[in-house]
């Protein structure tokens, strides 16, 4: 139950800091309107550092169904936690979706734009091309989870030979804030089924005006994309590091 409450809370600042950052700088009369996809970006890698600082020594701060399938593919997470991490994260995300609309509240109305509304939930692809859009899930998933792996390795956070392990969340945060800056373009890099559904699935129900459909015939792209790179990260992990 400890590590069910950590993945909901994690996964739920997660998402309050991220598409919070998104709501800012995409919705009419925010302070940060139109200040662009660097601060998107620069949002969504300190969402990762604060979510994972936060919950981390309870649950291990997966916050993302790929990382936990990914684990569990090499053996290094047990299959029998994996529904109980995921219900966490989804539920997680749906209410930070709920949170960021509570605290963008007056600006919904004043949004003319739908599809702007529907961004700040969840990913669009810049080019609906779905076998497209599905790859660059998976590269960017693999990067992700191999490059988490690799970070939080003894061997590159451990005192005695690299990083001090209290930096370990801000490297991942690093990472995140690389992946959307160099494959965020074609997708949105969601790289988080739950991160992307659960939000998703807050649009639907809440009580938005002047939104438009939550676009579920796209919605399948950053959930099957993102678990495939997942499970192809941690396999790339294995191969490089764990010979």
């Amino acid at each position: 139950m400890s590590a069910f409450v950590a993945e909901l809370i994690g996964t739920m600042i997660l998402v309050v800091l991220g598409d919070g950052v998104v709501a800012n700088v995409l919705l009419t009369r925010s302070k940060g309107e139109g200040s662009g996809w660097m601060v998107i970006a620069t949002g969504w890698g300190l969402a990762v550092s604060v979510a994972v600082y936060a919950v981390g020594s309870v649950s291990g701060a997966h916050i993302n169904p790929a990382v936990t399938v990914g684990l569990a593919s090499i053996g290094r997470f047990p299959w029998a936690d994996v529904p109980i991490y995921i219900a966490g994260q989804l539920l997680g995300a749906i209410l930070g979706g709920v949170v960021v609309w509570l605290a963008y509240r007056p600006h919904w109305q004043g949004t003319a734009d739908p599809d702007l509304k529907l961004a700040v939930f969840c990913t669009a692809p810049a080019v609906r091309q779905f076998g497209a859009n599905v790859v660059t899930e998976i590269i960017g998933t693999l990067i992700l989870v191999l490059g988490v792996l690799a970070i939080l390795s003894p061997e590159n956070l451990a005192p005695e030979t690299g990083f001090p392990m209290g930096m370990g969340p801000l490297l991942v945060g690093m990472l995140v804030w690389s992946i959307g800056l160099s494959l965020g373009g074609p997708t949105g890099y969601a790289i988080n089924p739950a991160r992307d559904l659960g939000p998703r699935i807050a649009h639907f129900f809440l009580p938005i005006p002047g939104k438009r459909d939550s676009d579920w015939a796209y919605s399948w792209v950053p959930v099957v994309g993102p678990l495939v790179g997942g499970v192809l990260g941690a396999l790339c992990y294995r191969l490089l590091w764990a010979a």
